[in-house]
């Protein structure tokens, strides 16, 4: 194995590593609330693993910096795999994750750049983090600044129409410093995305809107750092092929984990899957 190659997999590990420790973070975060979106944080965890713990250039302790590359979860909903990774990237102390949800916790449903450090704009409403990330990436390249954005959605939220509004806009501008991570575990609320509305086939939707695209498995984390740290001359998306519930047994492939809240026995059932 070459230098590069052992590298690459000493990197992979870490995150995989943390992409483990997300899930069940965000499952406890769940089971103790009583209500989230089981199936969408444990699809996400490698993505977010990989952004904070090895791609994104950060601070938590100046998470203002304007050289701090900008994420965007557009995929708002998912906040037990985005608070988590937040607090074990040090944005804030990780005993808090158990107020998720509570009265006048800062770990709303929804993130809020208002009520936490970390997170760049507040999100929830689907079809909006992609615009406002155009909108952030058309202002490093006005500034001719060198921080990169990124934003991760799901796959049902690109069935709004400003997400291609924004696609539209990007391509255009050729917006080389912006990161599209698209969360392609092909189900959303209630159904699967092409029997709601097809995306299929959204690779050549992307390039035909101006974009490169790299298809991976959203769960291979050296796939996944492979795709993310070498952009383009153009803006990327990055259409990361998930399984929603990854790594629980009786939540994978199922839509109606989209959200809900295990029972003590599914609960204790999936922290002993994630700890295999």
């Amino acid at each position: 194995m070459s230098e590069a190659s052992q590298r690459l997999e000493n990197r992979a590990a870490r995150v995989a590593e943390r992409a483990n420790w997300i899930r069940r973070s965000a499952l406890k975060m769940t089971f103790d609330a009583g209500q989230g979106h089981p199936g969408g944080d444990l699809s996400a965890a490698d993505i977010l693993a990989a952004l904070y713990f090895d791609i994104l250039r950060h601070d938590p302790a100046r998470p203002d910096a304007p050289d701090r590359d900008r994420f965007v979860m557009s995929k708002g909903h998912c906040t037990g795999a985005f608070y988590s990774v937040l607090a074990a990237a040090g944005f804030f102390p990780q005993a808090e994750l158990s107020t998720y949800l509570q009265p006048l916790s800062r770990l709303n449903g929804h993130p809020s750049r208002a009520a936490l450090p970390g997170v760049e704009t507040s999100t929830g409403p689907l079809g909006h983090g992609l615009p406002v990330a155009v909108g952030i990436a058309i202002a490093g390249q006005i500034d001719a600044a060198d921080y990169r954005v990124f934003v991760l959605t799901g796959d049902g939220e690109l069935q709004e129409g400003s997400c291609w509004e924004a696609a539209m806009t990007a391509g255009h501008r050729k917006l080389d410093n912006l990161t599209l991570i698209v969360d392609r575990n092909r189900l959303q609320q209630g159904a699967l995305t092409e029997d709601t509305v097809a995306l299929a086939p959204l690779a050549d939707k992307w390039r035909a809107f101006g974009w490169d695209v790299v298809e991976v498995d959203g769960h291979d984390p050296a796939a996944l750092l492979a795709a993310l740290e070498h952009p383009g001359s153009r803006p990327l998306c990055v259409i990361a092929a998930t399984i929603k519930g990854k790594g629980v047994s009786y939540m994978e492939n199922q839509a109606g984990w989209h959200h809900g809240c295990p029972t003590p026995d599914q609960y204790a059932q999936a922290l002993r899957e994630l700890a295999a």
